[in-house]
Formats: structure tokens, C-alpha cells, sequence
């Protein structure tokens, strides 16, 4: 009942193949990015079709080894989301989907040296990615992250990650300095704090309440307005 045109770097189309006066015929999607695994590209997204209830029709295109080009496998896993397999010779060689050949010179280095901070531990796991992808956006293979997508992706840790080793023991610096520096303030104003029993590298404030005219002197001094120490 239905004709499927895919264009590489351009678009998925969908004709309806009936006699029907308002027989379906539109975009199930735009090319996005590359889907990108294990340095290898895995498919290819096409999104911001036509409009589909609330959101938008969209498509993954995964590559296959072929004698010819051709759609071999078109299904709807999930409402207006669908996958599609596309036959091609293009990929029938073992290294032909991998990224690292694709890149340019530059980006080349770029990726040995981020391989090379790696093993050198000077950059993170986590940071090793990060540096990843923004390579692959320079390259043009993938999207670079909105803001709003790139904090739900991160899940409200922001700042408790970190890149490099360097970071990580430039923050810890910081909050040992803000620790002494709260803990200076308690005790200039005759308020104990003990330490959780639980904890052995660490400082916290105690459990110990203020009254409530110590802190809203407290407030005073340290410039807090409906902050709570």
C-alpha cells in the first residue's frame, strides 16, 4: 500500500499507494545525524518530518551490506518513528563504516591526542567522551547538543563531574577552602559543629541548630537573604 524513497543526506519519503482522495503522501524525516557506536556509524537519523499528533515523524536508516542499492526492510516499531534498512555494496567492506578513516588530517591528530590523554590518565572516561563527540560535531557527523538537552542528559550532576584529574583536584581546593571559611565563621560566633560519624576525609557543619537570633545575625554577617547555612 505503500512506496518508500530514500535520499542519502537529504530525506525519507512515503507515498500512499491508493485510490483515495486524501491518500498520504509526505516526509517521515530530514537528514539529522549520524548514529554513531563503538566509532563505527550504526544508521542514520532523519528527523523533523511531517507533523504526527504532537510530535514529528521521524526515521533511523541502519546500512547493510547489498549487491544493489535498495530498501530491503521498512517497519513502524513506535508511532510515527521508523525504521528502515537499506541495502548498499558501499558497506560491504569490514572497515568501510568506520569513522576514524573518514576524518580529515586535523581531526585525525586531534582524536591520537585525546587517545593518548587517555591512556596517559589525564582526562577521564567520561571526558574522553565528551571530547569525542565534540570532535564528530566538527567533523559534521553529528548535531551539536542544545542546552536544555545537554543538562537533561547530564541529570542535574553538573558540577560533580569532571574531565580532567586537574579539575577535579581544583574543586576539591575550593570547597576545603569554603569549609575553613564557614567553620571560621561558627566559630566566631561561639557555634559548635562536630563531625558525622560516618565520614573520616571530611568536614561537614553539625547537626547543632543556631537559635533563631543567631541566625539571623548570622544572615547579616555573611550577606545570606533567605538562604539557609
Amino acid at each position: 500500500m505503500y512506496k518508500y524513497e530514500f535520499c542519502p543526506f537529504h530525506n525519507v519519503t512515503q507515498h500512499e499507494q491508493t485510490f483515495r482522495w486524501n491518500a498520504y503522501s509526505g516526509i517521515l524525516g530530514i537528514w539529522h545525524e549520524w548514529e554513531i557506536a563503538n566509532n563505527t556509524f550504526k544508521a542514520m537519523w532523519m528527523k523533523d518530518g511531517d507533523s504526527c499528533r504532537s510530535r514529528s515523524r521521524q526515521s533511523k536508516v541502519e546500512l547493510t551490506c547489498g549487491k544493489s542499492n535498495r530498501l530491503a526492510r521498512v517497519s513502524e516499531p513506535s508511532t510515527c518513528v521508523y525504521a528502515l534498512t537499506f541495502e548498499t555494496p558501499l558497506v560491504c567492506h569490514p572497515h568501510s563504516l568506520l569513522v576514524y578513516p573518514a576524518l580529515p588530517t586535523a581531526l585525525q591528530q586531534r582524536w591520537d591526542q585525546v587517545e593518548q590523554n587517555l591512556a596517559d590518565e589525564l582526562i577521564t572516561s567520561q571526558g574522553y567522551e565528551k571530547l569525542l563527540r565534540a570532535l564528530f560535531e566538527d567533523a559534521g557527523y553529528l548535531k551539536a547538543l542544545e542546552e536544555n538537552d545537554s543538562a537533561q542528559q547530564e541529570g542535574g550532576t553538573q558540577g560533580l563531574e569532571f574531565e580532567t584529574l586537574e579539575s577535579c583536584n581544583k574543586a576539591h581546593k575550593e570547597l576545603s577552602k569554603e569549609i575553613k571559611r564557614l567553620k571560621s565563621v561558627l566559630t566566631q560566633h561561639g557555634i559548635s559543629y562536630t563531625k558525622p560519624a560516618e565520614t573520616s576525609s571530611s568536614e561537614h557543619l553539625g547537626s547543632k541548630t543556631p537559635t533563631h537570633r543567631t541566625t539571623e545575625q548570622l544572615r547579616g554577617d555573611l550577606g545570606l537573604r533567605g538562604d539557609t547555612l
